[in-house]
């Protein structure tokens, strides 16, 4: 049972979490209350990080890089805590239940009434649980061909916020691709500083992520720009929205993401980076956080 939660990696949860917060809250906002549609929301991609996180540690595992060069927590499968049998067994099983969560929340959101909307969600759910595997799964995986931060970006932040948001609204809002980017780029910020950590051993191993494809140093100032985009749209967002004063409340959550640049700036060495995977993570749940309080705050007022 340790050997399974350690590979579920808990650390990574909530950010996965945060673009459904900011979707839901955006919705309740605006008069769409559903506490079901955010528990099998939040349950359902709760299963999608837990699913890909197994298919990470299985790929990397089988292809070998994962490894005595890598940085970070040692994987299940390096450790040999769990078979690749095993691991094959907890994907297949995860799958399952991932995808059952999912039928009922499209069941939940659109009844029986809007089959079309529940065929597209239906296989957009799909496509999710392969895009999970898929990243270092098999022989085409395309976190293994610098594509990861185009998927990461795809579903943590745009499918994330406006898909959640459709679920309650059956419409979409141009208003909240603002933060649907803004929780995107931060959660390619995380991957991109994952692999600036890891950046010898994937040259080693062969996987031509982005930042063994663009270097270090190029690798960096791609890192400054997607996190001060993320926090340049935010405000307009908040701007456009018109937020009071109170409601920057969200701004407090920059100040540990500015620190943690000035950090990456000094970075001499890629393992050291590695205490600022969770400082990045755990700030953009913070900021989610914030923005739905904040948004809460623009309800009561209305």
């Amino acid at each position: 049972m340790k050997a399974w939660i350690s590979a579920a990696r808990l650390r990574t949860l909530p950010l996965s979490v945060s673009g459904i917060l900011v979707g839901s809250f955006y919705a309740f906002a605006q008069g769409y209350n559903n506490w079901t549609i955010l528990c099998l929301s939040l349950l359902t991609t709760l299963g999608l990080q837990v699913l890909s996180n197994f298919a990470n540690d299985y790929g990397d595992g089988v292809k070998g890089t994962d490894n005595e060069n890598r940085i970070g927590p040692q994987r299940a499968l390096q450790s040999g805590a769990i078979t690749p049998s095993e691991m094959k067994r907890g994907i297949i099983i995860t799958s399952v239940l991932t995808l059952a969560s999912a039928v009922m929340l499209i069941y939940v959101s659109f009844g029986s009434e809007n089959f079309g909307y529940s065929l597209f969600f239906f296989f957009l759910g799909l496509a999710a649980i392969a895009a999970a595997i898929k990243y270092t799964v098999g022989a085409s995986a395309y976190g293994y061909r610098g594509l990861g931060d185009v998927f990461v970006f795809i579903f943590f932040g745009l499918i994330s916020v406006l898909g959640c948001y459709f679920l309650y609204a059956k419409t979409i809002d141009v208003l909240l691709f603002l933060p649907a980017v803004s929780i995107g780029l931060l959660s390619v910020a995380v991957l991109n500083l994952n692999n600036m950590r890891d950046i010898v051993s994937d040259a080693m191993s062969g996987k031509n992520t982005l930042v063994v494809q663009m270097g270090a140093a190029k690798a960096k100032i791609y890192h400054f720009v997607i996190i001060l985009t993320a926090l340049i749209l935010t405000v307009i967002f908040a701007i456009l929205y018109k937020f009071e004063l109170k409601q920057y409340l969200f701004i407090i959550a920059y100040i540990p993401l500015l620190l943690h640049l000035m950090v990456v700036a000094k970075n001499r060495e890629p393992r050291d980076l590695d205490p600022e995977l969770k400082k990045v993570a755990l700030s953009t749940f913070f900021l989610s956080i914030l923005l739905c309080v904040c948004l809460m705050m623009w309800q009561a007022k209305g």
